[in-house]
């Protein structure tokens, strides 16, 4: 743990912020209209264990929320006891969770199991897992992220890879900014 404080406090401070910015820009706000939006779930097959309260969908299975979307061959939903609060348990080749920010950014995760609780809004992901937004990525075999607090953590049994995506240099804005009024200009006369 030592070593691992050493590194952080030696790693460049705009180093850390980009790896912080990357996967947090606006996770705080994450679409809270999506949370009170119905969720529909569609799969070629369904049982219900309705006395302890778990549903199982197979074959294809898709769940959405507003922008939320989980994806999986197979989904295993239950309560927590004595509750309403569900649990979401997708398997798949890969199993996908991704869900569109209020900046309009998408965050995505896939692995071969994705464990959501939206009470608590984390997500754990195991077994070749991926996080993705804004074109970087952090792979490992369990990565875990919370949504509300904006915590992203990562462990592997060899090593854990993150790829930032390269910081564009203001003169390249510039130039696509005039390009994008130019246009603009063009389409108005």
């Amino acid at each position: 743990m030592n070593m691992y404080k050493q590194f952080i406090k030696n790693m460049p401070h705009k180093l850390l912020l980009g790896i912080a910015l990357s996967f947090t820009s606006a996770t705080v706000v994450a679409e809270e209209a999506d949370f009170k939006q119905e969720i529909v779930i569609v799969a070629k097959k369904q049982s219900s264990d309705l006395k302890n309260k778990i549903a199982s969908y197979m074959e294809d299975v898709k769940i959405t929320q507003g922008t939320l979307s989980i994806e999986a061959d197979v989904v295993k939903v239950t309560n927590q006891e004595g509750t309403d609060l569900k649990h979401y348990l997708a398997t798949g080749n890969p199993a996908r969770f991704s869900q569109i920010l209020d900046d309009g950014q998408k965050i995505e995760l896939q692995a071969d199991e994705v464990s959501y609780s939206p009470h608590t809004q984390t997500i754990t992901i195991k077994g070749n897992a991926s996080v993705s937004q804004e074109g970087s990525m952090v792979k490992g075999d369990i990565i875990t992220y919370n949504i509300a607090t904006e915590q992203l953590s990562a462990e592997s049994t060899s090593t854990v890879t993150t790829i930032l995506k390269p910081e564009v240099k203001q003169e390249t804005q510039d130039a696509e900014t005039k390009i994008n009024n130019e246009v603009e200009q063009d389409k108005e006369q």
